[in-house]
């Protein structure tokens, strides 16, 4: 028989358990997310300091109790096909409950398809390609897109640098490069400029020696060139431009923003601006207390690549914070459903197409790292 103290404790216990809320439900939530990155190959640096980032902010994530996240990294290696094959392992092994990833636009869009078909939710914070989210309903991101840095950049070139003759340069196995260059053509032709040549000045990636492009470019006397390319082969190309004499700015994308650009560049580095989103040296008191957080756990000040997994895996945290259940739709409405959400790299807000609306950075380049130059708002 329950005496009366046993049922008083059995009534408060039922108590507490009816008061429980969708939020404090939620609280227990237990979720595995994948996370397929480039830890090794050609851009492996991106991977490596978007890890650094996504590891920083689960600290936060799991402490504060709303959601637990297991995470599981995949290395892609740097390539499309592998990456693929990271996505398919997630989904069809790990049994995870969402993707974040990847970098560079061609991995991430290798991957896309596969957990689109899989009704996955895979959230990208940082392929800037146009097609990435034209995948499907189940594909977003919290980075801008290249129709954004490529208006920015041919903004810049033309009305701040006062550059109205410019020459191209892309990565012809980087869909990346192509989106990116597509977009500043148009817009810097629109404002007035000049293309020194309608057809594209190519390479691939791993290509070493840029000396017989180079000198085609140096004969048609442009004023500037755009470099939408990665940093691996953006590193040796200004190094081999300026030792041909080609001393004119070079102007890209976030794909120049590693430090490893500097290491192989060296001297070349200097004068010479990209489009980004986020510097380490911007004043914001967001941005300076995760700097001071990221150095104290790394050593050494964070890159974009740190940043943007940083705020991506926050936004995914929130959403399945968030959403209904842990389904696999409810946990895509909710990511959806991100609005003005404000982290490290700007205000996030996930727009009809499933693409983050949001401010990018223009930085000057030089020996010594990026140098934040102006804020540009959507």
């Amino acid at each position: 028989m329950i005496n009366k103290s046993q049922l008083k404790k059995v009534l408060t216990i039922g108590a507490l358990a009816a008061s429980l809320t969708p939020l404090s439900i939620a609280a227990k939530r237990e979720v595995k997310v994948g996370a397929v990155f480039p830890m090794t190959g050609a851009v492996a640096t991106y991977g490596q300091e978007s890890v650094n980032g996504i590891k920083l902010a689960l600290k936060k994530i799991n402490a504060e109790g709303k959601v637990h996240i297991n995470l599981k990294i995949e290395d892609n290696k740097s390539e499309p096909q592998e990456s693929a094959n990271a996505v398919t392992k997630l989904i069809t092994s790990d049994n995870v409950d969402a993707i974040i990833g990847s970098v560079a636009s061609s991995n991430t869009l290798a991957g896309a398809p596969i957990a689109q078909t899989n009704k996955i939710p895979l959230l990208t914070p940082a392929s800037t390609n146009e097609k990435v989210t034209m995948t499907g309903d189940f594909i977003s991101r919290t980075c801008f897109t290249d129709a954004f840095q490529g208006v920015v950049m041919a903004k810049f070139a033309y009305e701040k640098l006062n550059k109205k003759k410019m020459a191209v340069i892309i990565d012809n196995s980087s869909d990346y490069s192509k989106g990116l260059s597509k977009v500043f053509k148009a817009k810097f032709k629109e404002l007035g400029g000049k293309l020194v040549s309608e057809e594209d000045f190519a390479y691939i990636q791993k290509d070493t020696d840029f000396r017989s492009l180079l000198r085609k470019i140096k004969r048609t006397k442009p004023d500037a060139i755009f470099l939408p390319g990665y940093y691996t082969e953006v590193g040796l190309i200004l190094k081999q431009a300026r030792q041909m004499g080609m001393n004119m700015p070079f102007l890209g994308g976030d794909g120049w923003d590693s430090p490893t650009l500097q290491k192989l560049a060296g001297k070349a580095v200097s004068g010479n601006y990209i489009s980004s989103h986020f510097a380490p040296d911007d004043k914001d008191e967001r941005v300076q207390e995760f700097v001071k957080e990221y150095k104290a756990e790394y050593g050494q000040n964070p890159g974009a690549m740190a940043a943007l997994g940083y705020d991506g895996i926050l936004v995914m945290a929130d959403a399945i914070a968030k959403a209904k259940s842990t389904k696999n739709t409810d946990i895509q409405a909710a990511i959806l459903a991100t609005k003005e959400f404000v982290g490290v790299t700007g205000s996030i807000t996930i727009d009809e197409n499933r693409n983050a609306k949001k401010s990018a950075v223009v930085l000057e380049t030089t020996p010594a790292g990026n140098i934040f130059n102006s804020k540009v708002n959507p």
